[in-house]
């Protein structure tokens, strides 16, 4: 059976001076956060779809590693996680890639077998599958 997330943008303006407003509601993590041009590419205070993406890929990957790390016979007693998405701005703004950084901490298992599942974890969390998905969508002009 399948199930679905959501979340919602809304935004007013032009690229530079406009803002917008997103949120969670399925969650209620945060309802109508500002998202703007400086929030994005500058460093005002907000969020920004990237920092999301990122978010979202450690808190995958950090869930997938201690699933397969469990599978193998281990429990972490901790995963740090941190994801950079990186983004080159020529010929327009695009994302080139996302670098993991990870420290675990994992009773009884090898560097070389971490290293392996967490390889395994990489390519296998939902965000990572995701991230090469066909993307489909219905717009209507109000």
């Amino acid at each position: 059976m399948g199930f679905k997330r959501y979340a919602t943008a809304h935004w007013e303006g032009d690229l530079k001076t406009g803002q917008g407003r997103m949120s969670t509601p399925q969650s209620g993590l945060f309802e109508g956060t500002r998202y703007s041009f400086n929030t994005r590419f500058g460093e005002e205070k907000g969020t920004n779809p990237e920092e999301l993406l990122a978010a979202a890929h450690a808190g995958c990957f950090s869930m997938a590693l201690g699933f397969i790390l469990q599978n193998a016979g281990f429990i972490a007693t901790r995963i740090d996680t941190r994801a950079e998405v990186m983004m080159e701005s020529s010929p327009g703004p695009h994302v080139v890639g996302v670098h993991l950084i990870v420290t675990a901490t994992v009773p009884g298992i090898d560097a070389a077998g971490f290293a392996a599942i967490a390889d395994n974890a990489k390519a296998n969390c939902v965000i990572s599958q995701a991230l090469s998905v066909p993307i489909t969508m219905s717009a209507t002009l109000a």
